[in-house]
């Protein structure tokens, strides 16, 4: 598959010093509860909202990442959508909603010592890279996200660095190594997608060409179990449907 349109003319950004900050709330300053913010979510968040918006903004029942001066809302979201569904109909009730996904595309891992001096012990690059289709691993939770009138979301590709502790009480897959924070290395090119036709990106077919999920891995270069969950958003979308079985396997066909 060719790599779906890229936004032009984006540079790649360098990341910014990030400032302490409080907001107004109900005729009172109030500090915004952002304890477990990563900072890779912190740096978006300032990024996207930009020097003359306001971050953690009130809206409604619900509190989001930035508001551009431009009335249009930013929502950093690093993992599943399904915690965005009913803010994100909130926010968009009031004005655009521009949801931001990074998807690593390198990732450096830093492992510490526990304690205070935080020694490091070694540092790693992953061997695991990220493209685009890391979108349909968050949107398989909310797929009717884009749905929503004034709602686009941004996929954007970037660089990060994961700092991971030795305390003995992270995950057995990581022989108890804890991710203590994951923070933005450089940004660098993204995609758009305003509206479920720009889906179609997604989809190296031609009109009333039927394929399968197995087909659809092997064109895109992506696991059989991506090419599922992709084909389960893009149905939900109709931006694909379902035409007939051949075997155990779905047929599919572009909309």
């Amino acid at each position: 598959m060719n790599t779906p349109e890229k936004k032009k003319n984006v540079k790649k950004n360098k990341l910014k010093p990030v400032k302490a900050y409080k907001t107004r709330a109900s005729g009172k300053i109030k500090t915004i509860g952002t304890r477990n913010e990563s900072s890779l979510h912190r740096a978006l968040k300032f990024q996207y909202t930009g020097d003359d918006g306001e971050t953690e903004k009130t809206a409604g029942q619900f509190v989001a990442d930035g508001r551009r001066a431009d009335g249009e809302f930013i929502e950093v979201q690093t993992g599943s959508f399904a915690p965005l569904k009913k803010k994100v109909i909130e926010l968009a009730a009031i004005n655009k909603v521009r949801i931001i996904h990074p998807v690593a595309v390198k990732k450096m891992i830093e492992v510490y010592k526990p304690g205070k001096k935080g020694v490091l012990l070694y540092r790693r690059k992953s061997p695991v890279t990220g493209t685009y289709w890391k979108i349909f691993d968050a949107l398989v939770y909310a797929p009717t996200l884009p749905l929503i009138r004034r709602v686009t979301i941004e996929i954007v590709l970037v660089d990060i660095t994961e700092k991971r502790v030795k305390d003995g009480k992270g995950s057995w897959r990581r022989k108890g190594i804890s991710i203590k924070d994951k923070a933005l290395t450089e940004r660098h090119e993204s995609i758009l997608l305003k509206k479920p036709a720009d889906y179609l990106k997604f989809v190296p077919f031609k009109k009333k060409e039927e394929f399968t999920s197995s087909s659809l891995a092997q064109s895109a270069g992506i696991n059989k179990w991506t090419a599922q969950k992709a084909l389960y958003v893009l149905t939900k979308l109709e931006v694909v449907k379902r035409t007939g079985k051949q075997g155990n396997s779905w047929k599919y066909v572009r909309k």
